[in-house]
């Protein structure tokens, strides 16, 4: 476990199918990027994948494993952001194509034994289809979510700003999509997405510790590397500490055109805040 931290630390890199490096990860390839990470401290990374499935288990596990680190989450961020698959678009086929990728994440995230994550691939609403997009994309997690379950796997719904999504901006509106659903499902907090949205990431922390698997970090206003300092990070700590967090702590932030930096800042950062927090 990271010095001084109760929880897992995570870096988030990209997969070795995705088209190129997510720009919120460590820029290099998944097996430079695990060694550098190693060398720095960090417990694990969060994968963000592209079209992995259960095939790519044993290859992503053996290049993780390489370096010393865990694979804790996988992440779905690619299936948008880099091939524009979302599951409300207008298309048939392509909902059904995001779908089959994100079925394929929560199989792969099955067989190496973490959640898998939504963000941004529930998509964006269009003039006079809202109604039938958030029909789309209920039954979508409905179905995600299921198929995790039955994989071992659990599904973590991302609460993100309007900038992203149409869809489920809040914890409170991720809650209520989670609730009536048949299987085990959980929270990703941003404290990015949380301060667009004006939700103080440490009330949202306080709130839902309990139903959150993974709280992604990054800098306020600038969402670049942590600083040393930042008075918000030991009080986060101390909320997830005081309600009963257990899973685990990503970065999650740009990377000022040099990842190993960036990558060393926000540990350092991390641990100085998790010395001081009581």
């Amino acid at each position: 476990m990271t010095a001084g931290l109760r929880w897992p630390l995570a870096y988030t890199v990209s997969g070795d199918d995705c088209s190129s490096p997510v720009p919120l990860g460590f820029a290099a390839p998944l097996a430079e990027a695990v060694r550098h990470l190693a060398e720095l401290g960090y417990d694990g990374v969060e994968v963000q994948v592209r079209e992995s499935g259960v095939r790519d288990a044993e290859a992503l596990a053996r290049t993780v494993a390489a370096a010393g680190l865990k694979v804790l989450g996988i992440g779905t961020g690619p299936v948008a952001a880099q091939d524009g698959l979302t599951l409300t678009d207008p298309s048939p086929d392509v909902r059904r194509h995001a779908l089959d990728r994100l079925l394929g994440a929560a199989r792969l995230a099955g067989e190496l034994g973490v959640p898998v994550t939504l963000g941004q691939t529930r998509g964006t609403f269009l003039p006079g289809l809202e109604d039938l997009q958030r029909q789309w994309a209920e039954r979508a997690v409905r179905q995600l979510a299921a198929e995790a379950a039955d994989r071992g796997s659990r599904l973590l719904l991302e609460p993100q700003s309007h900038a992203t999504t149409s869809l489920w901006h809040t914890p409170d509106e991720a809650l209520a999509v989670l609730r009536p659903l048949d299987a085990p499902a959980g929270l990703v907090l941003d404290t990015h997405h949380l301060d667009a949205e004006g939700v103080d990431a440490v009330r949202a922390v306080t709130d839902h510790a309990a139903t959150t698997g993974c709280l992604q970090l990054a800098a306020p206003s600038t969402r670049g590397p942590l600083t040393v300092g930042d008075p918000r990070l030991p009080a986060l700590l101390g909320a997830l500490r005081t309600g009963g967090f257990s899973g685990w702590l990503t970065l999650e932030h740009t990377q000022d055109g040099d990842s190993r930096k960036a990558a060393a800042r926000s540990w350092t950062a991390l641990t100085d805040a998790a010395a001081s927090t009581p």
